[in-house]
């Protein structure tokens, strides 16, 4: 997976990995890492204004992940401090498509562990049908 450039700037989320997040050898669980990036980019919503139970009940509406890549270079630990990154490489109408990582620092430098592309939908939250991004969502996510 290439890492194309964002065209906003980074976002970073820290993240510590607890017992619950692990397997028995006291490694991150692969699955786990979607919940590190559903965090991160929650969080990245909300320093921009964007509550998201606020905006589906503002708006009716509410973003999907519809498609997700994953790449896994290195393992993350019980104990470790992670960074999680979050920046927006592109968006449409209906949609975004965001960057993740999860980083560790170390010694030596910061550690690409896991990365993953995003696209997530707009979609109507009662009908769960596809829908126009609100403009004033877009102008902020931009």
């Amino acid at each position: 997976m290439s890492t194309p450039s964002p065209t906003t700037e980074t976002f970073s989320w820290p993240v510590r990995v607890y017992w619950e997040d692990t397997d028995a050898g006291g490694i991150v669980f692969y699955a786990n890492y979607l919940k590190f990036f559903e965090r991160s980019r929650t969080e990245w919503l909300r320093v921009r204004g964007i509550s998201q139970q606020t905006l589906k009940e503002a708006t009716g509406g509410m973003f999907v992940v519809g498609e997700a890549q994953l790449r896994f270079l290195k393992s993350a630990r019980l104990d470790d401090e992670l960074l999680v990154t979050t920046s927006l490489l592109d968006a449409g109408r209906a949609s975004m498509t965001i960057h993740q990582q999860a980083l560790l620092s170390t010694p030596a430098g910061t550690l690409l562990l896991c990365e993953a592309t995003i696209r997530a939908g707009w979609v109507d939250a009662s009908t769960l049908k596809p829908a126009r991004i609100p403009p004033h969502i877009l102008n902020t996510l931009l």
